[in-house]
């Protein structure tokens, strides 16, 4: 499973713009004027943007674990962490300050239902919004939980997000995406520090 910055970029002739699609793990911060893209079932999307600058990114991310407690919650926060801060000190390094930052947040479907005696979508939506209240970063949106899979567009140059949820799954691309990088980050070990902001 893919797991860092995106490369896979494609352009987009409805929206005549270059887009650059992010999977499960990935993340991408634009300085241009770019559109990215991601489907969530379960995993949560933070778009996060200087309101001063028109810099931005989003991220693709999910918690592991099984929701039985079998994964420590401060270790399987730290994936969320990384997610978060990669995108956050990109920004930084551009020249943004954390006072001009702003976040929309998407995803958290329960298109995992039934397999945790607390649905991974809810722990990775809970997860994200504490996060930015540590960080007091404004959420100026949000459209987290429900049932359906979502695809996410993020124009960071403008701050603009449209959301397109996907009605009728022709096929299980979604779900198996998300299982098999569930799969993966449960077997997976996370090096490098992370500060945590749990209670």
């Amino acid at each position: 499973m893919n797991s860092g910055a995106s490369s896979t970029t494609y352009y987009d002739w409805r929206l005549r713009k270059r887009a650059v699609k992010l999977l499960p793990g990935e993340w991408h911060v634009a300085t241009d004027d770019v559109v990215i893209v991601t489907v969530l079932g379960s995993c949560v999307a933070a778009c996060i943007r200087d309101r001063r600058t028109g810099c931005g990114g989003m991220n693709h991310f999910m918690l592991p674990g099984t929701g039985d407690g079998s994964v420590p919650v401060s270790y399987a926060a730290r994936y969320g962490v990384h997610a978060m801060e990669v995108i956050i000190n990109a920004l930084i390094r551009n020249g943004s300050r954390r006072e001009d930052l702003e976040a929309k947040v998407f995803g958290g479907a329960a298109v995992l239902a039934g397999m945790d005696s607390q649905p991974v979508g809810r722990r990775n939506a809970e997860f994200v919004l504490k996060y930015l209240y540590r960080e007091r970063i404004l959420v100026a949106a949000q459209d987290l939980l429900g049932e359906r899979p979502r695809k996410v567009y993020f124009f960071p140059r403008t701050g603009d997000v449209r959301v397109r949820y996907l009605r009728e799954l022709k096929n299980d691309t979604i779900l198996r995406r998300d299982l098999e990088y569930r799969r993966t980050l449960a077997s997976t070990r996370l090096t490098g520090g992370a500060e945590l902001f749990l209670s």
